[in-house]
């Protein structure tokens, strides 16, 4: 990656709150994006971003929908709230058309109050989080599973094995809990509960304690809700001080960081998955997507991260053709997402609809090989 930089699209005019593009030759629709692009979360905002503009770049070669391009407006939060915050202020008053790929719960928490009062619609925010789902909200769309599907296949999967040992590894924010209250809830159905928990704060890679507390609970296997550079220092330190179980960790780690970030460590960490595998060609959308990958050059990656930009990119598209002559609105946009309704895109099933936000309940499991692969 050369440059962050590179991911911080200017904006030569705006769009118009609340209804209609502006009259600037009405030729451009620009998305607002505030999320990680440094930091140690930094490569899922910035893969993330990268699919999505794979897409858009393609649509916007063959001229756009209906003759409209569409951009993104990218804004840096380090995955932090309080900057997350700002920035959405900042991107509301810039009357983007729409908010698109925020990374993280904590972040895209902070966002939602301010885009329910402006009534800006809200797609595809990178995190599974219950908090973001329900209550029902008009202006928020969902392309993943939750937190909660996630973790019932990881304890589903261990306690199949006859791993019923689980301890909890969490980042101390509101997704770590988001996770952590998947993982009990998935264990109460099963009158057992998480033998220790631990946690990480938000950004950081001080695991000594988190360590020290599940080592003393012997589990077979750690649960792990955070991000990927503190999950890899928890599987290392836990390892030297001992632990010889298993490893599981939910999709928002990001798996090739944390496939990066481990090396030869990481083999046998299992991850689960909300979106189909980039790297097996089994399905059409994934060669799709892997053709594309090869087509646009540069740094451009095929991972799961990079895959969701790109399937997010693909359904505001979809929704803004669904729109018709309705899409100079930000009430057409959400018409027209709902008006997907149930179809396949390349083999990753969607069901939109008006009281219907969250297209997929998809959860499969991935496994590192050590060698900085992924196996689904």
């Amino acid at each position: 990656m050369t440059t962050r930089r590179q991911f911080g699209l200017a904006a030569a005019s705006l769009l118009a709150v609340p209804t209609l593009l502006k009259a600037q030759g009405n030729n451009k629709i620009i998305l607002g994006q505030s999320a990680a692009f440094t930091g140690p979360a930094a490569e899922l905002g910035i893969q993330f971003h990268q699919g999505a503009r794979i897409w858009f770049d393609q649509v916007n070669a063959q001229g756009g929908v209906a003759g409209k391009t569409i951009e993104i407006k990218t804004l840096d939060d380090g995955y932090e709230p309080d900057r997350c915050a700002a920035n959405t202020q900042k991107l509301i008053s810039e009357d983007v058309f729409a908010l698109f790929g925020y990374i993280g719960t904590p972040t895209s928490l902070a966002a939602l109050p301010l885009l329910s009062k402006a009534q800006v619609p809200f797609i595809a925010p990178f995190t599974g989080a219950m908090g973001l789902r329900e209550p029902f909200n008009k202006q928020v769309f969902h392309l993943r599973a939750s937190y909660n599907d996630e973790t019932a296949l990881i304890v589903r999967q261990l306690t199949n094995l006859g791993l019923k040992k689980i301890a909890v590894f969490y980042q101390n924010d509101a997704y770590g809990k988001a996770g952590l209250d998947g993982v009990t809830l998935a264990l109460e159905k099963l009158s057992l509960k998480p033998v220790a928990t631990a946690t990480v704060e938000r950004n950081s890679v001080d695991v000594a304690a988190a360590v020290r507390t599940i080592n003393a609970a012997g589990p077979d296997a750690v649960v792990q809700i955070s991000a990927y550079k503190s999950c890899a220092a928890y599987i290392r330190a836990a390892r030297k001080a001992g632990f010889g179980g298993t490893f599981f960790n939910v999709s928002f780690v990001g798996t090739q960081a944390l496939a990066d970030e481990l090396g030869k460590d990481g083999a046998g960490v299992v991850v689960s998955q909300v979106m189909p595998s980039p790297y097996s060609l089994a399905r059409p959308i994934a060669r799709e997507f892997s053709e594309a990958v090869k087509k646009a050059g540069g740094n451009a990656q095929a991972n799961f991260s990079s895959m969701e930009g790109y399937l997010a990119a693909k359904v505001v598209t979809e929704g803004l053709k669904r729109a018709g002559t309705r899409m100079n609105s930000r009430e057409g946009l959400i018409q027209g997402i709902e008006a997907i309704g149930s179809q396949s895109l390349g083999g990753f099933q969607l069901n939109f609809s008006a009281s219907q936000h969250v297209a997929s309940s998809f959860v499969e499991l991935s496994m590192l090989t050590g060698d900085g692969r992924v196996r689904t």
